[in-house]
C-alpha cells in the first residue's frame, strides 16, 4: 500500500506506508503482562488504561531502539521502578515524550501512537472507588458500594500495570 510522504518500516523511502513496529510491540508486551495477571476484563477500560500506561512505560524506557522478546524479563525491574506508587511516572512520560531527540529516535507513527496513548490516559476520566474515602467511619460491604470519584485513567492503569507486572 503506497502512502505519499511515508518511509517503509526499513527506511528505504520508497513511499510505502511505515509500520509501528515497536510501538505496535511495546502494546503487545503490556497486554500480555495485564492477561497473565488476568486482574480485569481485556474489554473494559480499566484494562485498557492499564495496557496504554505500561505501553507508554516499554516504549519510553526503550532508549536504544531494542525492544526484544528476550530482554522482557530483564526489563521488568526497570519497569516496576518506573511505576512505583512513589515515583513521579506521569512528569517522566511528559519530558520523554517532549523529548526532541525522542523524535529522533522513534520518528513517525511509533511517536504519534505513544503520544495519542497519552492523551487518552491525560484526558479520560473512570469513575473508580475513593480510596481516600472513609465512608461512616466503616468498611464498606461491596465494592460496588462505597463511594465514587471521576479519576484520569492513568491513575489507574499504572497501579495495574504494576501489580500486573508483579504477577507475572
Amino acid at each position: 500500500m503506497l502512502h505519499r510522504g511515508q518511509e517503509s518500516t526499513d527506511g528505504s523511502g520508497d513511499g510505502e506506508l511505515t509500520v509501528p513496529m515497536a510501538w505496535l510491540y511495546a502494546e503487545y508486551i503490556a497486554d500480555e503482562l495485564l492477561r497473565s495477571g488476568d486482574l480485569m476484563p481485556p474489554t473494559s477500560f480499566e484494562f485498557r488504561a492499564g495496557r496504554d500506561a505500561l505501553a507508554l512505560t516499554v516504549f519510553l524506557s526503550d532508549t536504544d531502539g531494542e525492544l526484544s522478546g528476550i530482554r522482557v524479563v530483564t526489563q521488568l525491574e526497570t519497569w516496576l521502578s518506573l511505576t512505583a506508587y512513589d515515583q513521579p511516572w506521569q512528569e517522566w512520560v511528559e519530558e520523554r515524550l517532549a523529548d526532541p531527540a525522542a523524535d529522533a529516535a522513534a520518528p513517525g507513527p511509533d511517536l504519534e501512537l505513544a503520544r495519542e496513548a497519552w492523551r487518552w490516559l491525560r484526558e479520560t476520566e473512570l469513575l473508580a472507588p475513593d480510596l481516600n474515602a472513609v465512608p461512616g467511619g466503616g468498611s464498606v460491604a461491596g465494592e460496588d458500594e462505597g463511594p465514587k470519584v471521576w479519576t484520569p485513567a492513568w491513575q489507574l492503569g499504572l497501579p495495574l500495570g504494576h501489580l500486573a507486572m508483579h504477577l507475572f
